[in-house]
């Protein structure tokens, strides 16, 4: 070992050791607090708070992003203490929203896949699971329809939200492209990955699976096979990655919301996810929008959406900043609960920090 690194090491190693002591320090501290507080582990606001703090304090080296997951594992492994919890997602095993699923609450949260957003639903309603994690929209292929029509029906609450980037990678049993002559994928990930199969696979035959795990699992049975998903499939199946980041958009991000039997307290910087329907008569969307604008809450998300209760009639999904108890948005959400022939609060919870 060269001298000049053995003093560096050394300091490597005390501040490893002082590490330690503080992080023991601070898993105590949730004990007692687990101990004083009543009502789930889990404060979504709290956590929010935290990392947001953990964020304006970084001077790097490390991104924002690794210091946001380096304590929100801290936070998870201290929760472990205070209580057991469950968050169910979209499975099976190596999919994105799995993915989100730890970013969100770490990697000591157990977890449950299941094989439907449907499922996700059900489970957190029924008290099988204490949260759920559903995707909700993606930059480039736009709302999940699915996830929107059960938040409109479903008595669970949003508590939270998820924003994942989507890095698409290749993966198989061949470390060879030349190899391949079918490519399986979630027909979400094809269509984000098109312009780079049609110049780098141009003859592979393209079929769309339920999910990208089962691509993974088709592709590790199948010579020639490929599969498009997220790395970590790649280790669970056994295959090679032959080309990452892949998507077609380097900026694709998929949302994913959190939902739970309550929603969270303020934190600072929330939203507020509401659902509504209007009479079908001229200027009757502008109405409604307009106590959004005279309260100066702002609209970060409109989404319409077919209504199951008559032929042409939709429900309108919105997204404003702020959290339903700020006095502005708790004006103008009163004031639309007289305009809207339909209202409802889906929930407030933090803004998604990293």
């Amino acid at each position: 070992m060269s001298d000049s690194l053995k003093p560096l090491r050394g300091r490597i190693d005390a501040l490893d050791q002082r590490l330690v002591k503080l992080l023991s320090a601070r898993a105590r501290l949730a004990q007692r607090i687990g101990r004083l507080k009543e009502g789930a582990a889990y404060r979504p606001e709290r956590e929010a708070q935290v990392l947001r703090g953990i964020v304006a304090e970084n001077r790097g080296p490390l991104p924002d992003g690794a210091m946001a997951r380096l304590f929100t594992e801290i936070m998870s492994a201290c929760r472990a203490l205070e209580d057991s919890m469950t968050a169910a997602y979209l499975g099976p095993e190596g999919t994105f929203s799995q993915e989100a699923a730890v970013k969100h609450f770490g990697g000591l949260t157990a977890l449950a896949p299941c094989g439907s957003i449907d499922e996700v639903f059900r489970r957190v309603e029924t008290g099988g699971v204490g949260y759920g994690v559903v995707p909700v929209e993606n930059s480039t292929e736009g709302a999940i329809g699915r996830t929107l029509d059960l938040l409109l029906a479903t008595p669970a609450r949003v508590c939270g939200e998820v924003t994942l980037p989507i890095r698409q990678c290749l993966m198989a049993r061949s470390g060879r492209l030349g190899d391949i002559r079918k490519v399986y994928s979630h027909a979400q990930s094809l269509s984000q990955c098109q312009q780079w199969l049609a110049r780098n696979l141009p003859r592979a035959g393209r079929v769309a699976v339920v999910s990208n795990a089962e691509a993974a699992r088709f592709a590790a049975r199948e010579r020639g096979a490929a599969a498009i998903g997220p790395h970590s499939a790649a280790a669970l199946y056994g295959l090679k990655l032959l080309a990452r980041n892949i998507e077609d958009e380097a900026k694709n991000t998929t949302r994913f919301l959190v939902i739970s039997e309550h929603d969270a307290a303020p934190s600072g910087r929330d939203k507020t996810s509401l659902v509504m329907s209007t009479r079908n008569v001229p200027g009757a969307m502008h109405e409604l929008l307009t106590p959004l604008a005279v309260n100066q809450v702002s609209m970060t998300r409109l989404e319409s959406r077919p209504s199951r209760a008559g032929l042409w009639e939709y429900v309108f999904y919105v997204d404003v900043e702020g959290h339903q108890q700020d006095p502005n948005v708790a004006r103008a959400l009163a004031e639309l609960k007289q305009k809207a022939s339909f209202l409802k609060i889906l929930g407030s919870y933090p803004a998604a920090v990293a």
